[in-house]
């Protein structure tokens, strides 16, 4: 399973914020956006900052998704377990 944080930027979009203001009201860091951004493993204590600030739960900005072919075969090559 990966992460998807689609769920996130629909809310910014409906909240009319942009990037930059969730980041001044969370104080995360440009490297903790970019990893949203792209989709990736933040800390907990983020996502709990982003739905302080957004007044939300995590089920709001985020949601699990089965993984891609590519992303299975990846998995597979490194050893990994479904």
């Amino acid at each position: 399973m990966a992460v998807s944080y689609k769920k996130l930027w629909k809310l910014l979009i409906d909240k009319d914020m942009k990037k930059k203001d969730l980041r001044a009201a969370t104080g995360m860091s440009s490297a903790s956006m970019a990893k949203l951004a792209k989709n990736e493993n933040v800390t907990t204590d983020v996502l709990v900052r982003i739905c302080n600030a957004l007044g939300c739960d995590l089920s709001d900005i985020m949601e699990l998704v089965p993984n891609t072919p590519d992303e299975d075969k990846s998995n597979e090559q490194k050893g990994c377990h479904k």
